[in-house]
């Protein structure tokens, strides 16, 4: 928390070209309705709410560094999206209900986090079952198949997106129930 709250400031400057092709590269796969329920598990300075503004009904953005959460307040005021909330907290954690949103993303937080295992059963329990959740894993931490066991052993049904050889991240868009994945993804 505490490394975040320090570079929060230079937080856009360092990743947003590639957290921002990594998004639009998701978004062409996860459709999201105006009356879906979104949540940004690990949200940084809230590169996703500029994406998803106009399209989901409520985003929740959820992140550990309070610095973080400032700029993501300031950029959703800035762009003028209202449906949106924000909670300080670490996504092994959440202190959200269960079966609250339609889908949820956690881009880039899986190697932060303390038991990413924590981490995936926090989305699958507060996703409605037929939810989409979007993870992705740093390829210096995660090998491909590592990052499938894990959701395997959550019981996530998953596809990895082949995208861009130089992407730093293994995208994968996950189900609790395959056949609605398999829809989802057509």
């Amino acid at each position: 928390m505490r490394h975040y709250d320090e570079t929060a400031t230079t937080y856009d400057v360092l990743y947003k070209g590639e957290q921002e092709q990594k998004i639009r590269e998701i978004l062409k796969h996860v459709a999201i309705k105006d009356t879906d329920t979104v949540l940004d598990a690990g949200c940084g300075s809230g590169f996703l709410f500029e994406h998803v503004q106009g399209q989901a009904g409520h985003v929740v953005g959820v992140d550990l560094s309070r610095g973080l959460l400032k700029i993501a307040l300031s950029r959703t005021k800035q762009s003028g999206m209202k449906k949106v909330s924000f909670v300080q907290a670490d996504v092994d954690n959440l202190p959200l209900r269960e079966h609250v949103f339609d889908e949820a993303f956690a881009l880039t937080v899986l190697q932060d986090s303390s038991d990413y295992g924590a981490t995936l059963k926090e989305l699958k329990r507060t996703t409605k079952k037929n939810a989409i959740v979007v993870i992705t894993g740093l390829k210096k931490t995660f090998a491909e198949e590592s990052l499938k066991q894990a959701l395997t052993k959550e019981g996530l049904e998953h596809y990895i997106l082949k995208t861009y050889e130089h992407q730093k991240d293994i995208i994968a868009i996950c189900g609790k129930n395959k056949k609605i994945l398999l829809h989802s993804l057509s």
